[in-house]
Parts: C-alpha cells; sequence; structure tokens
C-alpha cells in the first residue's frame, strides 16, 4: 500500500507563494479540514469523500498550502510512494 511521503514526515514540501514569495505553510491533509472526525477512518474512505475523484485510483494525497504572510492558499498533490 502507497503513503504519503509529506504526511509520514519522509519528505518536507518546499513551495513558495505565487503572489509574495513567501515560503507556503503545509496545512496538513484537505480531508482533516472537510471531516476533523476524518482521521479515524481507514484511508480508502477518507479518499473518497475529499472532493478530489482520483486520489485513491491515482494514489495522490491533497495538501493544503497556505501563506502566513499574504492568505493565499492553494492544494499540493503529493505522489504517494
Amino acid at each position: 500500500m502507497a503513503m504519503c511521503p509529506i504526511c509520514n514526515s519522509f519528505k518536507e514540501l518546499e513551495i513558495y507563494c505565487p503572489e509574495c514569495s513567501s515560503r507556503l505553510e503545509d496545512s496538513g491533509k484537505v480531508s482533516d479540514f472537510l471531516d476533523p472526525y476524518g482521521h479515524y477512518n481507514d484511508e480508502e474512505t477518507v479518499k473518497m469523500g475529499d472532493g478530489y475523484p482520483n486520489t485513491a485510483k491515482d494514489q495522490i494525497c491533497p495538501h493544503l498550502m497556505y501563506c502566513n504572510n499574504c492568505g493565499h492558499n492553494k492544494v499540493k498533490f503529493v505522489q504517494e510512494e
């Protein structure tokens, strides 16, 4: 079974804000914001309800990236390994 290298602290995202060039903060998986109790479910169930149709099939993990400087946010899709 594949797992997200970011969620498991194997790697770190280094992405910069397109608005102000500050480093974006990784705020975690998008599903954590959609369902605060979702982490109690198995990963496949969480992916079925995360709002992205291909996360389970393509083995990707959507992370919310946030700029503390200007408030810009974006979703970064991380390939699971």
